[in-house]
């Protein structure tokens, strides 16, 4: 068995958090149960973010009979005894080490790649891409995007018809985006945020960049804890939304100048860029909860700087030239994964969920290489799901509602 991890000896930590994240995902574990055996014979490479939950994803996989290799989706954000639990207790080929380099990074990508998958699964499209650039897509049949930001890759690549094999954007599932972005998102941000810097929240000018659904969660955690929340947007209709959601929306070189914290979460590049450096009140915390760490200039923070230092895990201070301060968060990488353990099992119990479900689509379907979203059957069998492992009951329509809704002739 291959594997590349930091210490095996971690591994007895690393089980009980599994376990521990295990007991919340039960609709994971209807769905493994459900389709047991379905998966022998079938290989699933995986570039996602190694945490416990994640881990339970792949245990699933595993108990439905794949074989799995998992690497990191971010250098950072590996979770170094969930990696050695995997390898130690569930024979996973684990390629994933907390901090590793760039090279690094893509050597455990090519690992498992080399590994000739079936399926790949993936969080922000790096394994997705590579594939294509490096001629390894041969033997794939079909792949999932967990990430707002690897879909609009993968989009990308499709509307320049390069895509060759194709894709379930998980993200896109309504189980998926209305629960991992907004709560999931929403609450790991401000738990991130909280442990980097153990700041007071309330009478805070938080400022968030992108009022899409993990804006739209983190906007909705930082008012509840007593925040002045500030929105920037480039959609005006989501910059409508947000001013009738009761915030304050302006653009990012304004709302900068007053900030107390600022978070992006755009999936764009710059988003906070040199500018709005310069126009920064002084002290101000900046943060990330977008996939890739562009979102804020760090090239410019570091040129327009006389010095730099660490001066807690997770905060760099920046000493500007023009006598400001700036701190920034989880070196502007994904900061609720980066400096906490990223969302809760509860709401990935979902977003796996779907993820898990996409690999027995695109192996019962014959699909075209193009960018799918899961039938609405799947979201609703999912939901379903979750109530029923929430002990929730709801309504059904009587057959004289049925065919109220049917029909066109029955009006006032």
């Amino acid at each position: 068995m291959e594997y590349h991890i930091k210490d095996i000896n971690l591994a007895d930590i690393g089980i009980k958090r599994i376990e521990w994240s295990g007991n919340f995902m039960k609709v994971l574990k209807m769905l493994s149960q459900e389709y047991k055996d379905k998966l022998n014979g079938i290989r699933i490479s995986a570039c996602l973010h190694v945490t416990a939950e994640t881990a339970n994803l792949i245990i699933a996989l595993k108990e439905s009979g794949a074989s799995v290799r998992l690497c990191a989706s971010n250098p950072l954000s590996t979770q170094d005894d969930i990696a050695s639990a995997l390898v130690k207790y569930y024979n996973v080929e684990v390629f994933a080490i907390r901090g590793e380099d760039n090279t690094t990074y893509y050597e455990h990508i090519y690992k498992c790649l080399e590994f000739k998958p079936h399926i790949t699964l993936d969080d922000g499209a790096d394994l997705t891409s590579y594939a294509h650039i490096n001629n390894m897509t041969n033997g794939i049949v079909g792949g999932t995007e967990e990430t707002t930001t690897g879909v609009i890759r993968l989009k990308s690549m499709q509307k320049e018809n390069i895509l060759r094999y194709p894709i379930i954007a998980v993200n896109d599932s309504r189980t998926k985006y209305l629960f991992d972005n907004r709560y999931g998102t929403g609450q790991s941000t401000i738990d991130g945020i909280l442990r980097a810097t153990n700041i007071l929240i309330p009478g805070k000018v938080v400022v968030i960049c992108g009022y899409g659904y993990c804006g739209k969660g983190i906007a909705m955690r930082a008012k509840g804890m007593g925040a002045r929340v500030i929105i920037t947007e480039i959609d005006p209709i989501r910059a409508l939304e947000a001013f009738y959601d009761g915030y304050e929306v302006m653009p990012v070189n304004q709302a900068i100048k007053i900030a107390d914290i600022v978070i992006t979460a755009t999936g764009n590049k710059n988003v906070v860029d040199k500018e709005d450096l310069l126009s920064a009140k002084d002290g101000v915390i900046l943060a990330n909860s977008g996939h890739f760490d562009v979102e804020i200039n760090k090239k410019a923070l570091y040129e327009l700087s006389e010095s730099y230092e660490q001066i807690r895990e997770n905060v760099i201070q920046f000493n500007l030239k023009n006598n400001k301060r700036i701190f920034l968060l989880a070196d502007g990488r994904l900061v609720n994964l980066v400096s906490a353990e990223g969302h809760p099992a509860e709401v990935m119990d979902m977003s796996f969920s779907n993820q898990y479900y996409s690999v027995i689509y695109i192996l019962n379907n014959k699909l075209e290489n193009k960018v799918y979203t899961l039938p609405y059957e799947v979201d609703m069998k999912i939901a379903e799901l979750k109530l029923k492992s929430l002990g929730i009951q709801i309504d059904k329509l009587t057959k004289e509602q049925e065919e109220y809704l049917k029909s066109w002739r029955e009006g006032t």
